[in-house]
């Protein structure tokens, strides 16, 4: 995993020269059954170099508390690597969606990401990741709570737990589909 940062963090070097971007590297358990993958790091993951840490990660945290389901002993990581930002109406640093161009760069690395840790199921959060591993014409609202294949192990789309804070009516979808995930977990290993 160290070689595949290193190779990682010289082609974005040399990608965006000059720019010395912040890479938010995956976390966790490298043999991990599980692996969540987000769309991009935001200000709070960008600021401590982990995914997942800021008010979304919270909100994964708990739930995947209320599935019995340890964050340790999961993977987690992006599909993009780096925090994507725009200038807002009042001047301040905002994260936007990532690129298509930004998802592209970076798929070929989160491929192989999953094949290091080479998890039996991948967990999507939001449209961003799905998009990327099932095809363009995947969407959170139809795919989410499901089990599809993707490459021989389990991919299990979910709304992403940022979804959450600006739409609280999913809650109950959101339970629904972790305790899903985790029951569906405990019943392989």
């Amino acid at each position: 995993m160290e070689r595949f940062r290193a190779e990682l963090r010289a082609f974005v070097d040399g990608i965006y020269e000059g720019e010395k971007k912040v890479l938010v590297f995956g976390e966790g358990d490298r043999r991990a059954p599980v692996m969540l993958i987000g769309e991009a790091p935001g200000e709070q993951e960008t600021l401590q170099g982990r995914p997942f840490v800021g008010k979304a990660g919270k909100n994964l945290d708990e739930f995947l508390e209320i599935a019995g389901l340890d964050r340790k002993a999961l993977y987690v990581t992006n599909t993009v690597k780096f925090r994507p930002t725009k200038i807002s109406a009042a001047g301040r640093t905002v994260n936007r969606p990532p690129t298509q161009e930004e998802i592209r760069l970076f798929l070929p690395w989160l491929r192989r990401e999953i094949g290091l840790v080479s998890p039996m199921c991948v967990v999507t959060l939001g449209n961003v990741p799905l998009k990327a591993l099932a095809g363009r014409k995947a969407v959170i609202g139809d795919a989410h709570g499901t089990f599809l294949d993707l490459d021989g192990a389990a991919l299990y789309p979910m709304y992403h737990p940022a979804s959450l804070i600006y739409n609280p009516s999913l809650k109950d979808v959101y339970r629904a589909d972790i305790l899903r995930l985790g029951e569906w977990l405990r019943k392989r290993l």
